[in-house]
């Protein structure tokens, strides 16, 4: 640990020394670099060598990669924080073994809280906090009233990369205080019309027959003619019931909303016209919709005998649970405005989360119902619309310099109401932002690139009155206005000692509102009012981190330390008496490190990735960080360990092992006992399209999920994962 307090003290002097570290660019005029600029003919001669060599490169030499969501197009090779790049070839090889996003992003990512399994994704986390997700650069998250749904906002078929950004940033707006993550979908192709099909059926290895049998269809379309390009993707899926490792029948969370015993479908199209050599418009819209098929009713099952909660085949009681969300935006890019380019970007989300119906003691009014017996439905909607604008000078000072600034707007509303009888759960509430920043790259030489930044958040949260529901004694609580400013910095240095390597500081900060629906439907104390309510200001997280890449012929190694922390953050509490769950505002701190390596040799890939995690919330107020965040937080220490193999120009084999190690959290006998996956697939390239066979735990472990575990202690929720699957797909591009 004592390597551990050093950067910590670095990052404390990195802390103090932000707003110096982010004016730096700025105030690093052409005279700072004096012994540069003043250059002889000769040696200016001598510049220009290089660049002739760089041109004469082969054509196999890769562009580097850039990081759109960094909203100044960093290359990931100089950003400051941890990026991952997700790439196409990866999100097929996951897809094989499961078609639940949280899956495919738990898998790659040893930070990102094992899959609930489920519909609803409360609790997955990474690096211990809620990162926001994009798609395309609109943002899926809500986080005035977050759902945990929006992992389930786009089938990941039609998902070209994604982009991860870890550790608290504002430069895409509020709700990334655990990173971003950016899921790009697939662009057009040259060509009038290429085609895409692929097919997938999924059985459990115990029992076999129409009700364990899943299957999944899409199709794409997309080309370029003239100046015009296009694309349709329709993909739809049908979910069986899932079995665990013991064959027996999976508890379907009939609250939350559940993956098991669902359809889905989802369209995707794009339509895109080069206006000339320098301009392009794009018009996008993806309608997606997961909807449970309300067949099964969940059995509870018993924590202390290790039985795991079951289901049977009953109609539950409800509409059945669904996410239903629409996203769109249009595009303009213009690359030369004045030597500047400009991007811009108009979008709007609309969302609709039905939870599925419940007795449970919060929704009881004697004035409807005898107490226990009424039961209603929780339904959340969210409409966002918004812009962000961003203008690009990346020629300044001899080239050295690249400013970024832009304005972003967000208008949010949404509410949360009982379906079934109509009554306010949550107020109408909107969020106003406007949120002007500036961005600074500069490359003080030629091995030390230096970062800066700041982003002023400036927002108005407005909400009706309303009354509480008599679980809350019926109070009347008073709307009204809140508003909100605050200036979030980032600050980082990137040193590259040698072409292979790179060394790299970061020091940035979040921002969020709370949670305002478990901070205002739980009220109970008469004549409150909003504007003077403390559990609803402004989480602001602060991230520090230190890390290195480095890359040496075939082999790459990434290291990072991190240390995120909320003077006043947001912890989710569950409350045994009213079955809710609660918010705490808390002071809060996680730290931890990752570490990854990957090696490439022949037709092999072999990669093994850790993530150790540790957060702590202060209990009682008094300043000090007694108690450990819970499986709700923090994902359990995980090791991944992964090797791909190229056999011959026909078969292709892919084989993952994924470890959670144990953890021990407090109070409620909610100790986690850790486990282990393995799985594989199989490709094989027909004459004609590519074949494979996939089976996802491969050994059939009998386990109980990380967040039935370690989350809440509730007989309800005591959800087994699924045993061993056997996946056939085939897919065929024309």
């Amino acid at each position: 640990m004592s390597g551990f307090t050093q950067k910590k003290q670095f990052f404390y002097v990195l802390k103090d020394k932000k707003v110096l570290l982010i004016l730096m660019p700025l105030l690093l005029t052409p005279a700072a670099y004096a012994e540069d600029s003043v250059m002889s003919e000769s040696s200016s001669q001598q510049e220009q060598e290089p660049e002739k060599e760089q041109q004469a490169l082969p054509e196999t030499t890769l562009a580097p990669i850039i990081v759109t969501a960094s909203r100044s197009d960093v290359e990931r090779e100089k950003s400051p924080q941890t990026v991952q790049i997700i790439e196409q070839e990866e999100i097929e090889q996951q897809l094989q073994l499961s078609s639940n996003s949280s899956d495919v992003l738990s898998n790659l990512l040893p930070s990102y809280t094992p899959s609930r399994g489920k519909m609803n994704g409360s609790g997955e986390t990474l690096r211990g906090r809620t990162p926001l997700i994009l798609i395309d650069g609109v943002p899926q998250s809500n986080p005035l009233r977050p759902t945990g749904r929006e992992a389930h906002s786009i089938d990941f078929s039609m998902v070209e990369r994604v982009e991860v950004v870890q550790g608290a940033n504002a430069t895409n707006g509020m709700g990334a205080t655990g990173g971003v993550i950016n899921i790009i979908t697939k662009k057009p192709k040259s060509g009038t019309a290429n085609q895409h099909v692929g097919i997938q059926a999924t059985v459990p290895t115990d029992t076999v027959n129409s009700d364990t049998f899943s299957y999944r269809a899409n199709y794409g379309v997309n080309g370029v003619q003239g100046d015009v390009d296009y694309l349709l993707s329709l993909s739809y899926e049908d979910q069986g019931k899932y079995l665990d490792g013991a064959g027996r029948q999976i508890g379907v969370d009939n609250t939350q909303g559940d993956l098991m015993d669902s359809r889905m479908y989802d369209v995707l199209a794009k339509l895109g016209y080069q206006i000339d050599d320098d301009q392009y418009v794009q018009a996008s819209v993806n309608r997606y919709e997961i909807k449970n098929k309300n067949n099964y009713t969940s059995v509870p099952g018993n924590r202390d005998a290790g039985i795991p909660t079951t289901s049977i085949k009953q109609k539950p009681p409800g509409d059945a649970p669904h996410n239903d969300v629409w996203t769109s935006s249009i595009r303009y890019e213009n690359t030369d405005i004045a030597g500047m380019k400009l991007d811009a970007m108009v979008f709007n989300q609309e969302f609709e989360g039905l939870f599925g119906a419940t007795n449970s003691p919060t929704f009881q009014d004697p004035n409807l119902a005898p107490e226990g017996e009424l039961y209603d439905q929780s339904r959340t909607k969210a409409s966002k619309i918004g812009s962000k604008i961003s203008v690009t000078k990346d020629d300044l000072v001899q080239g050295r310099l690249k400013v970024t600034g832009g304005l972003d707007t967000l208008y949010d509303k949404g509410k949360q109401d009982l379906y079934g009888t109509g009554r306010t759960y949550v107020p109408l509430s909107t969020y106003t932002s406007y949120s002007p920043f500036l961005q600074t790259e500069i490359a003080a030489t030629d091995k030390l690139t230096l970062h800066g930044g700041v982003r002023r958040e400036i927002g108005t949260l407005e909400t009706d009155d309303y009354r509480t529901l008599p679980r809350y004694n019926n109070v009347l609580v008073k709307g009204g206005e809140l508003d909100f400013e605050e200036n979030l910095y980032n600050a980082g240095i990137v040193y590259s000692p040698t072409q292979d390597m790179s060394l790299f500081a970061n020091y940035s900060e979040g921002y969020s509102i709370p949670d305002i629906g478990r901070a205002l439907r739980a009220i109970n104390t008469p004549d409150l009012s909003i504007n003077n309510l403390n559990q609803l200001k402004p989480i602001l997280t602060e991230n520090m981190e230190l890390g290195t890449r480095v890359t040496l012929d075939n082999t790459n190694l990434d290291l990072s330390v991190f240390e995120s922390s909320s003077d006043f953050g947001d912890r989710s509490r569950f409350d045994q008496e009213t079955g809710a769950f609660l918010m705490a505002r808390e002071k809060t701190r996680i730290r931890g490190y990752e570490t990854s390596i990957a090696q490439n040799f022949d037709d092999h890939n072999l990669k093994l990735s850790y993530a150790y995690t540790q957060g702590k919330y202060d209990s009682n107020d008094d300043g000090s960080l007694d108690g450990r965040l819970g499986g709700l937080d923090v994902a359990p220490n995980r090791l991944i360990a992964s090797w791909g193999a190229r056999w011959s120009d026909k078969i292709n084999t892919y084989l993952q092992v994924n470890h959670a190690f144990d953890r021990n959290f407090d109070g409620q006998n909610l100790d986690f006992d850790g486990y282990t996956l393995v799985d594989g697939s199989v490709s094989y390239e027909l004459p004609k399209g590519v074949a494979n066979l996939s089976v996802s735990n491969l050994l059939d472990k009998d386990y109980i999920t990380y967040y039935s575990q370690s989350a809440l202690a509730d007989a309800d929720r005591y959800f087994a994962g699924q045993g061993r699957t056997v996946s056939v797909g085939y897919s065929v591009d024309f």
